[in-house]
């Protein structure tokens, strides 16, 4: 875990605009007309709604941007609320409780190529990873998937400020094909940097592709894996002295809740990265969508919302 977490922002919903088919984007900014916390490519923030969720999104303009934050929001079908009031009830002038920018999906600056692969609403931060390439003059392609063209986010954008850098993919006008992930992948030149985000199909294919390779990062929006409340083990909570059962069907945030046990969260997904807890003793049964394969591997920190645990006890810093 790190420090002390820096305070969060009530900004102002300044715009909203219709992007594609249910996408909504959303600037934010200061009331005072104030600078923002800095971000950098691929960054994200937190909305803490009134309807007491708390739900991640990338931000879309560019890294430098200091007045405004500007998300993309798609209406998920099977909306728990999140989506669903933001399209439904967010109005211009209100004000959201915004948690300040977070970086789990970084761009490496220094590439001497980058092929960035998005699907969906994936384009959101790798929007975000091309305007800083351009920025920087630096040799980079998007490749932007989508079912149909109405539902292609920034589309005019993307074409006028990219060019013969963009490759559009429609599944409709490619008689219902979709995007050949591992084909774009082995054709990569071996020091290029690989980026992902999308659907769950096109990232599993992706990280099957880029297996053993290197040079590659993935931005889940869900777990990888359901959330796993298998329960059958102990936490030990290293700082107060206790020892909880963690009992079947539950997860260990569930179980310190009922214990009484205060802990940070927001998403209960393992995608926000909100309750994070520094494992001191144990090997975690990961299921968030938050670390990578190697901070999994070193069993440092666990998303508590989310994890099991693969052995009997679990000895968290709490």
């Amino acid at each position: 875990m790190t420090g002390a977490a820096a305070p969060r922002l009530d900004l102002r919903v300044q715009a909203l605009t219709w992007e594609a088919d249910r996408i909504i984007g959303i600037e934010l900014r200061r009331p005072d007309g104030g600078a923002l916390p800095e971000f950098s490519a691929g960054a994200h923030i937190d909305l803490r709604l009134p309807n007491r969720m708390t739900r991640s999104y990338s931000l879309i303009n560019p890294p430098g941007e200091r007045h405004r934050y500007v998300i993309a929001v798609q209406r998920d079908r099977a909306s728990r609320g999140g989506s669903r009031w933001l399209h439904e009830a967010l109005r211009v002038g209100e004000r959201l409780l915004v948690e300040p920018p977070r970086n789990d999906f970084a761009l490496i600056e220094e590439a001497p190529h980058s092929l960035l692969i998005a699907g969906g609403i994936g384009i959101t931060p790798l929007w975000s990873h091309a305007q800083r390439l351009l920025a920087l003059g630096r040799s980079f392609e998007l490749v932007y998937a989508v079912r149909s063209r109405r539902v292609a986010a920034f589309l005019e954008p993307l074409r006028a400020r990219l060019g013969a850098v963009l490759t559009l993919h429609v599944d409709d006008e490619a008689d219902g094909r979709q995007l050949d992930v591992a084909a774009l992948v082995a054709r990569a030149a071996p020091d290029t940097e690989l980026y992902c985000c999308g659907p769950r199909g096109m990232l599993e294919a992706f990280e099957a592709a880029t297996t053993g390779r290197g040079h590659a990062h993935v931005e889940w929006f869900t777990p990888r894996q359901p959330p796993g409340p298998i329960g059958g083990f102990t936490v030990e909570l290293a700082r107060s002295g206790r020892t909880l059962a963690v009992p079947s069907g539950c997860t260990i945030l569930e179980t310190l809740e009922v214990a009484g046990v205060r802990a940070p969260w927001a998403c209960r997904e393992g995608t926000c990265g909100t309750c994070e807890t520094r494992v001191l003793a144990g090997a975690p049964d990961h299921r968030c969508a938050v670390l990578t394969a190697e901070e999994r591997a070193a069993n440092r920190t666990v998303m508590i919302c989310c994890a099991g645990s693969t052995t009997e006890r679990l000895v968290l810093d709490l």
